[in-house]
């Protein structure tokens, strides 16, 4: 250790008296003297390299930290009273590094993500590893960004708290719905709840990325959701509208225009007729779909028979009950231009085999 030692009165005249550009090119200097021997280094003289580089970053410029920052994070046994200053400076740039890496205590990073802003809690949500006490943190300060990076994180150890957190707010987001669904160490009760709550297009995303041995649970579940959407809605007679719809289907193949033009005339009983005709799905299957609160099995029928979105709207719009909010349109249009066809007819089939149409 003669080497740091030799570096001490320098130390103390750039402390006192240097500018800033010489307090940061002696901090590079010791910084690369560290790092040349850390892997040797003792804690003796690591605390000693914690003193030394403690006292350079008192006063020094955020450039010269973030740089720091950048290359101690990698290092194991980085000093540890120095890696806790950077970790809770309020630059990102400089917190950033230390908080994705290994370092730090969890109280200390559970004491910085219930005080920092969201690009701390993201960086800490980044971890390789992230306990359940500072995962439960995250999850209830954080933005959709931080959820979003919990749920994805698989070292991240989440509480039957924070499953439930981002359960609730995945009601409003699909894609957290998505995220969370994934992940295989969600509790069962949790995950049929999140199924049962999620959307058409969500559930059979889930469907389609679920292990073999999960695919049976998340079908039994489905039906069941099937089975009650729109139980309680008013029967309807589609004797009349079923025989006009299907004579022009006869006389002349229907089309997309034809769906539009029931729905923007308010044709309700013609619009259903017609979707159950063209997608080959029983009219009453079709009713109670579509009386239900999601504006999904829409979505799902329509991209089956390759319709565009104006009719899609259509159809929404022409649905008994009060008008959905244009929050609501322009969510159901993300969802739509994000399902594929492939899998709208997966699921019409679904649909279709379970009444035993067999088409």
């Amino acid at each position: 250790m003669a080497a740091p030692a030799s570096l001490l009165p320098e130390l103390e005249d750039v402390v006192q008296h240097g500018s800033a550009e010489k307090r940061a090119e002696t901090l590079r200097r010791i910084t690369t003297l560290f790092l040349d021997g850390a892997p040797a280094f003792n804690d003796h003289h690591v605390a000693l390299f914690d003193d030394v580089i403690g006292c350079l970053i008192a006063e020094i410029e955020a450039k010269a930290l973030a740089e720091l920052a950048r290359r101690l994070a990698p290092v194991e046994n980085a000093p540890a009273k120095v890696v806790a200053t950077l970790a809770k400076n309020d630059d990102i740039d400089v917190a950033g590094p230390v908080l994705r890496a290994g370092h730090l205590s969890d109280p200390d990073l559970i004491a910085i993500a219930e005080t920092k802003g969201q690009e701390h809690l993201l960086a800490m949500a980044k971890r390789a590893s992230v306990s359940e006490a500072l995962s439960d943190v995250l999850v209830n300060r954080g933005d959709r960004n931080v959820a979003y990076s919990i749920a994805d994180n698989r070292g991240a150890n989440l509480s039957e708290r924070a499953f439930t957190n981002l359960i609730d707010r995945a009601q409003q987001d699909g894609d957290l719905a998505e995220k969370v669904g994934q992940r295989t160490d969600i509790p069962p009760r949790l995950f049929r709840q999140l199924l049962l709550q999620a959307s058409e297009v969500v559930q059979r995303r889930l469907l389609a990325a679920a292990r073999p041995e999960t695919q049976a649970e998340i079908r039994r579940i489905l039906a069941k959701v099937t089975d009650e959407v729109g139980a309680k809605a008013a029967p309807r007679n589609y004797t009349a509208a079923l025989a006009a719809v299907r004579a022009l289907h006869k006389e002349r193949k229907l089309t997309e225009a034809d769906v539009a033009n029931y729905a923007e005339g308010g044709k309700y009983e013609e619009t259903i007729a017609a979707l159950s005709t063209i997608c080959a799905v029983p009219v009453e299957v079709v009713d109670r779909l579509m009386n239900g609160e999601r504006a999904d099995p829409v979505l799902i029928l329509a991209r089956s028979a390759n319709f565009g979105w104006p009719t899609v709207k259509s159809v929404i719009n022409s649905r008994p009950g009060p008008k959905p909010s244009q929050t609501v349109i322009d969510a159901a249009h993300e969802n739509f231009e994000r399902l594929t066809a492939a899998t709208a007819q997966r699921v019409v089939r679904f649909w279709q085999v379970r009444q035993g149409t067999g088409e």
